[in-house]
């Protein structure tokens, strides 16, 4: 009954849920008053989702049956990364050895999702939206890994999250060497890229092909994708202050520290324009690919 309450109440589906949400109010808030508007409402987040579940949904007629399952996949997933690392953050002991990878996993199937579900719609500009998120995705997961890998060998060689953060609590963030701080910045874009926000939000580009891998959803399942990007807006910033900045993780510092780079989010989104997919690629083939590369060789000789 209790890890049943972990996975869908605390820390888990419904809580990432509402910090999420809170956390995307927070972007358009600031968003706003960088443009001089007055933002939307405290609960407008909250009622946004709860009027897309009252709309129809819409299913294209020669849809397949992945067009429908592939938005509760990405939710089922995103849910899972929450309830893993709430319980890591509480506690270390618990958690499972390879439990990094689970999660490197996990946070693949979103992405996954999305693609799954624009492809099956069969509309045209799905389609080259699903073939942007993919060319995407191809792009930002190598150095992704290269900036895990850099903290699997500082923590020596573990790949489970509570000894991570227990070789953190005695030898100090892993951010404050040399290439730990390197894999942070890399791994800072490649959360950008995942949450698909400017300059990475290619797949959609409303301005450019009306919605794309969202073109035809509507009503619930449209619902459901929006709900997986706000638990993605509260897990990724989480895991990076789990591998990142786990040194002391009482709760008023983990707020800070997520607020911090929620921030970081938020002005790389409100200052970059939107990239060209060519673009996108090859500025994370070279730049955060050879940065994780450098991180990792010095991580190796102890930097």
């Amino acid at each position: 009954m209790n890890i049943l309450f972990n996975y869908l109440i605390f820390p888990g589906f419904i809580f990432s849920i509402c910090a999420g949400l809170m956390a995307g109010w927070v972007d358009r808030k600031v968003t706003a008053r960088l443009q001089y508007r007055q933002g939307p409402p405290l609960l407008q987040n909250f009622w946004d989702i709860i009027k897309l579940f009252g709309k129809e949904t819409i299913v294209p007629a020669q849809a397949r049956a992945t067009f429908l399952f592939c938005p509760y996949l990405g939710l089922v997933s995103a849910g899972l990364v929450a309830a893993l690392l709430g319980r890591v953050i509480i506690l270390p002991m618990e958690s499972f050895i390879g439990d990094l990878i689970v999660v490197l996993y996990l946070l693949m199937i979103p992405a996954i999702a999305l693609i799954l579900g624009a492809s099956s719609s069969r509309n045209p500009l799905a389609s080259v939206g699903a073939s942007r998120e993919m060319k995407l995705v191809l792009s930002y997961e190598l150095p992704f890994i290269l900036s895990i890998i850099v903290v699997i060998i500082k923590s020596g060689g573990v790949i489970q999250l509570g000894q991570i953060l227990d070789h953190q609590a005695l030898s100090g963030s892993n951010i404050l060497s040399l290439s730990g701080g390197l894999a942070f910045f890399v791994a800072i874009f490649c959360m950008q890229a995942k949450l698909g926000y400017a300059p990475f939000e290619i797949s959609e580009a409303e301005q450019e092909i009306m919605g794309g891998v969202l073109i035809e959803y509507s009503g619930l399942p449209l619902a459901v994708f929006k709900l997986t990007k706000v638990v993605l807006l509260y897990t990724l910033p989480l895991l990076l202050v789990v591998l990142f900045l786990g040194k002391d993780l009482s709760w008023w510092l983990i707020i800070l520290k997520y607020i911090a780079l929620l921030v970081v989010i938020i002005l790389i989104k409100n200052t970059n324009p939107r990239l060209r997919i060519d673009q996108a690629m090859r500025f994370f083939w070279r730049i955060p690919t050879l940065l994780a590369v450098i991180a990792v060789a010095l991580a190796i000789l102890g930097f």
